[in-house]
């Protein structure tokens, strides 16, 4: 077992994961980004609902989410050129998470945070503080090509040479700083080198404001899907970051 929670489990049998997701929806976007995306994926075996069989890339993970990524600065960098070029690629022709609207994002923010100070799980202090930083986010964008769900456990190298990107099913049309800040949350340190890899100029503060967000709206569902968002460098450490 990979992972497993209310939505969707993944297992590993040799060298094919399978993914059972209910949700048919959800698995018909995953394969269809797969086939669109100019960037190296995983090679769909057979999908046979609710299963996806996918094989195992080569490489390792750039990195974990609370760990130091042992990744090198230029391996980063090409995780940041395989963005580019995902985001310069032709739009796919439905939304993802990252294109939801602005409303819609703040209306989430909102009613998150309330939950977060009445349930006594943060200070009021520290959600006040990220959601003002996360207010840069809420601004118009340019739609691109995106993966949606791009945390580092989901970009696979070997050496300095991106393998495989992997975990398609939020991909679609949105922004492409969320992307960017999901990719590096929690490892600030190689902001820079992601950076220089995307090669354009890019709004850090915008990117911070998604590290804010993102975290803001995921511990809830970290904590009810039996992940610690209070995990040495994991979410609540992102927002303490900002104070």
């Amino acid at each position: 077992m990979v992972v497993a929670h209310s939505e969707r489990a993944t297992l590993r049998v040799g060298d094919v994961f399978l993914k059972v997701d209910a949700d048919q929806a959800r698995i018909e976007v995953e394969v269809e980004a797969m086939a669109l995306a100019p960037v190296p994926t995983p090679k769909v075996l057979w999908h046979k609902p609710p299963v996806l069989a996918i094989a195992a890339v080569p490489g390792t993970a750039l990195g974990r989410l609370g760990e130091p990524s042992t990744a090198s600065p230029a391996a980063w960098a090409a995780a940041g050129a395989a963005i580019r070029k995902l985001h310069d690629a032709p739009l796919p022709p439905r939304l993802g998470q990252a294109g939801r609207g602005i409303d819609e994002w703040a209306a989430e923010l909102d009613g998150e945070c309330e939950w977060l100070v009445t349930n006594g799980v943060l200070p009021a202090g520290l959600v006040t503080r990220n959601r003002q930083v996360a207010e840069a986010a809420l601004r118009p964008w340019a739609p691109v090509f995106t993966h949606g769900d791009l945390q580092i456990a989901h970009v696979f190298v070997e050496g300095d040479e991106i393998t495989g990107i992997i975990d398609w099913s939020e991909a679609g049309q949105g922004d492409a700083l969320f992307d960017l800040a999901i990719l590096t949350l929690g490892h600030e340190e190689h902001l820079g080198d992601v950076v220089a890899g995307y090669g354009t100029d890019v709004d850090l503060d915008v990117i911070r404001a998604w590290w804010s967000l993102r975290s803001l709206l995921a511990v809830r569902w970290l904590a009810e899907h039996g992940f610690d968002p209070f995990a040495p460098g994991c979410e609540i450490d992102v927002l303490r970051s900002r104070l």
